[in-house]
């Protein structure tokens, strides 16, 4: 069982491995967005968009509600968000730690 839950983990970590779709996710993070929606907030062509957001759907990070023509997309389950928002503050505090060391050593020379 341990190795069949560090396997998912692997997969969800590939899933989640590309900056496009931990863009995607910020911009659901509040609520449910249409393709369209999420293309303009990314900047991105729709088809893009839509490449991206069907791999998060199928390893279940997002969810879909149609509602007439229109999908509506939201993330599946909200500890992925806090788990992506506990990520980005280790990797702030990792920057920071650097900026420290890199104004320290330009001190030092």
């Amino acid at each position: 069982m341990r190795d069949k839950i560090s396997e998912l983990h692997a997969e969800i970590c590939k899933t989640l491995g590309s900056a496009v779709r931990i863009e995607i996710l910020n911009l659901l993070q509040d609520r449910e967005k249409t393709v369209g929606e999420l293309a303009e907030g990314l900047e991105l062509k729709q088809a893009n968009v839509s490449q991206h957001l069907a791999l998060l759907r199928q390893r279940q990070v997002v969810a879909t509600r149609k509602e007439g023509t229109s999908i509506y997309y939201r993330v599946s389950n909200p500890k992925i968000i806090l788990a992506c928002r506990l990520m980005r503050e280790v990797l702030i505090e990792q920057l920071k730690e650097t900026q420290k060391l890199a104004t320290v050593a330009a001190k030092i020379r």
